[in-house]
């Protein structure tokens, strides 16, 4: 006798559906997904299925329910939304501290695994985020900034730390918001970024964590009073 094959529940299959359509990019980050009437006739499931597999991904953070008004996506993956939504609940000291295991694995790694076109990307970003600085255009800094240092987490070639990195995104930016609205912050300091690129190209890793380390005590200094 042939073995029955066991389907998952339907909610598990629209939940895939869904996610699916978050990571292919049809649904964007702060955009509304469409309407439960319409997803039901597209699905062709109940409404019963449709919101419990909603409800399973705004659990996981990857959307938000807003009654009467819809559901919005707010992160691309579980481990992002997860990660997002626990990170928000503690204080930028917190995040920031969190960075120094971060930030330092990734520069160890990436001294040791970084090709030239990275490297050459990595001084690109700098060059933005020096001339974003000086030119008062906070918002490109930001960008740049962040840019540059998901890149250093992507180049340690390890997949996991690169993505735990990556579900801090506007966490790590609201930090560095606080911090520059501080007058004598320096948003183009060169520790931690032009030296640890250095250090990086190098090969030095021990050189690269040194850095990290000096670029987050001096964030540190910069975070508000508890």
């Amino acid at each position: 006798m042939s073995t029955p094959v066991v389907r998952p529940p339907l909610a598990d299959e629209v939940v895939a559906r869904l996610r699916d359509a978050v990571t292919s990019g049809r649904w964007g980050v702060g955009e509304k997904i469409p309407s439960e009437p319409e997803l039901v006739a597209e699905y062709k499931v109940s409404r019963g299925t449709l919101r419990e597999a909603v409800k399973a991904l705004a659990h996981a953070g990857l959307f938000e329910v807003l009654r009467g008004d819809g559901t919005y996506v707010r992160a691309t993956s579980e481990i992002s939304g997860t990660a997002q939504r626990v990170y928000r609940e503690h204080l930028d000291e917190d995040v920031l501290q969190v960075r120094f295991a971060l930030d330092t694995q990734a520069a160890r790694l990436a001294a040791g695994s970084a090709d030239t076109a990275v490297i050459a990307e990595l001084r690109v970003l700098l060059e933005k985020r020096r001339e974003s600085w000086v030119s008062g255009d906070y918002e490109a800094w930001s960008a740049a900034d962040w840019e540059f240092h998901l890149l250093v987490a992507q180049a340690s070639g390890n997949s996991l730390l690169h993505e735990l990195y990556e579900s801090f995104g506007d966490v790590f930016h609201g930090t560095k918001m606080v911090q520059r609205l501080e007058a004598g912050f320096d948003g183009a300091l060169a520790t931690g970024h032009e030296e640890l690129l250095d250090a990086i190209e190098a090969g030095d890793g021990e050189a690269a964590v040194h850095t990290v380390i000096a670029n987050l005590d001096y964030c540190m200094g910069w975070m508000p009073a508890k």
